[in-house]
């Protein structure tokens, strides 16, 4: 059996909701309202790509094991596509703006360009642009 799976849902932990449901419209992602309320906002990355930010208490019904201390540790990065190198810079430095951190240096090479940033929970986030896919 090959699995293909249709939507990627990335579930993430958050502090406070409607803070992280402003760092990620500053940055010009939109949210499915039909999917939001107190506890969870369903954030519309692509066509079939969202991330669940989840209040931590939320979070916890889903998991008995304890929420990464992002301070410290390293969780996850979440990598996104996007269409040019100037969109890799723009995407990055509005969240440096909107109150995001650095999360590593541009990486430049004959694959890909990317940059990364670390939003107010400390969620890593990777942005990349990789010219080879330019002639597909």
């Amino acid at each position: 059996m090959s699995v293909q799976a249709s939507h990627i849902f990335v579930n993430l932990p958050v502090k406070k909701l409607e803070r992280s449901k402003a760092f990620f419209e500053e940055i010009g992602f939109g949210f499915e309202e039909e999917m939001t309320d107190q506890n969870a906002a369903c954030m519309i990355i692509g066509p079939t790509i969202y991330a669940m930010l989840l209040t931590e208490d939320y979070f916890k019904s889903f998991s008995k094991r304890e929420i990464a201390d992002t301070t410290n540790y390293a969780e996850v990065i979440t990598a996104i596509s996007v269409s040019s190198k100037a969109d890799v810079d723009e995407l990055v430095n509005d969240a440096f703006k909107a109150g995001g951190q650095s999360a590593n240096e541009k990486m430049d090479n004959e694959y890909m360009y990317a940059w990364s940033f670390k939003d107010l929970d400390g969620h890593m986030c990777g942005v990349l642009y990789m010219p080879q896919n330019e002639s597909e």
